[in-house]
C-alpha cells in the first residue's frame, strides 16, 4: 500500500545503478553515504537484466516513498526509467519530481552486449516529469550526438558531461562533484508541496559541465 505524499518532506533521491553493484568508491555509493535524503533501488538481475523486473522494482521504490522522489539512473537503468514513465503515466511530477539521467546505452542498434537487447526499442514520449541528461564524450554504448538526441526525445536538457566513459566505477569519478551539482539544481527546480513541480515552456536551464550548448527542448510541445 503506497504512502501518501507528505506536504512537507524532503524530496527523496533513489538511485538507480543499472548494470552494475557499485563498490564503496562509486560516485552512486558516496552519494548514498553522504546524503541522508538518498537510498538505492535494488534493480537486481545484474547480469542479465530483465526490463520488466526492474520496471517493478521502481515502481515499488516510488510508490513506497512517504514523499516526492528524484531518480538518479546510470547507463541502462535510464531505459527503465523512461519505460516506467511510460507504462504508468504519472502525472506531471508526482510522484516523481525529477531525474538525472547519467549516460544512457544505446538500445536502438545492433549489439554484441544482448543485455541491452531487452530494452529497446527506446520510448520515444516527453518524460513527465523535469530530467536531465548527461551525455558523456567516450561512451562505448552511446555516441555524444545519440545522448543528445535522446535528450530531445525525453523533453531533457543536456548536460555535456566530458570524458566520463559509462560514468561506471571503472570511470573513478570520484564523487564527481559534477554531477552532484547538477542534482542540486534539479532538487532546487522542484517546487515544495505534494511533490508537484511547475510545467514551463521551456527547460529549466541547466548549464553544460564542458563548453558544449545543450539541448533545448519546448516542453509545452
Amino acid at each position: 500500500m503506497p504512502m501518501s505524499l507528505s506536504t512537507e518532506a524532503p524530496r527523496l533521491i533513489l538511485t538507480l545503478a543499472g548494470m552494475e553493484q557499485p563498490d564503496s568508491s562509486h560516485w552512486l555509493s558516496r552519494w548514498e553515504e553522504e546524503r541522508p535524503d538518498c537510498q538505492r533501488v535494488h534493480l537486481g538481475v545484474w547480469d542479465r537484466p530483465h526490463r520488466n523486473s526492474w520496471i517493478t522494482a521502481i515502481d515499488h521504490a516510488v510508490k513506497q516513498a512517504d514523499r516526492p522522489v528524484i531518480l538518479v539512473a546510470r547507463g541502462l537503468a535510464c531505459h527503465a526509467v523512461a519505460w516506467w514513465a511510460s507504462f504508468e503515466k504519472p502525472s506531471y511530477g508526482h510522484p516523481v519530481a525529477g531525474a538525472l539521467l547519467v549516460a544512457p546505452p544505446n538500445v536502438d542498434t545492433a549489439s554484441d552486449d544482448l543485455r541491452l537487447v531487452g530494452f529497446g526499442p527506446t520510448p520515444k514520449a516527453l518524460l513527465p516529469f523535469p530530467s536531465i541528461v548527461v551525455a558523456s564524450r567516450n561512451d562505448p554504448r552511446m555516441d555524444f550526438a545519440g545522448a543528445q538526441a535522446l535528450a530531445r526525445f525525453w523533453g531533457s536538457d543536456c548536460a555535456d558531461g566530458g570524458a566520463i566513459g559509462s560514468a561506471s566505477g571503472l570511470a573513478d569519478l570520484g564523487r564527481w562533484s559534477e554531477g552532484a551539482a547538477l542534482l542540486d539544481r534539479l532538487l532546487a527546480h522542484a517546487i515544495p508541496g505534494a511533490g508537484q513541480v511547475a510545467p514551463t515552456d521551456t527547460p529549466f536551464g541547466i548549464a553544460p559541465l564542458r563548453s558544449v550548448t545543450p539541448v533545448r527542448v519546448d516542453l509545452s510541445l
